[in-house]
């Protein structure tokens, strides 16, 4: 049982990156690669502790 949470939960982070990095165009973003990397890996913390970074994530997801 605990072994299929920890797949879910992987699912879902790379879930999210894939979708916030195909999205990330029509964020308010600077478009550098770093950005755009670093960004994607560390969304669930900051859409966890960012307003402003959530509704761009939100933007990046209506894709």
């Amino acid at each position: 049982m605990g072994t299929l949470i920890v797949i879910g939960l992987i699912a879902v982070y790379g879930g999210g990156i894939l979708k916030f990095w195909n999205g990330f165009g029509r964020t308010n973003f600077n478009p550098t690669l770093t950005n755009r990397i670093g960004l994607s890996l560390l969304w669930p913390a900051l859409f966890i502790t960012n307003q402003s970074y959530r509704r761009n994530f939100r933007k990046a997801l209506k894709g």
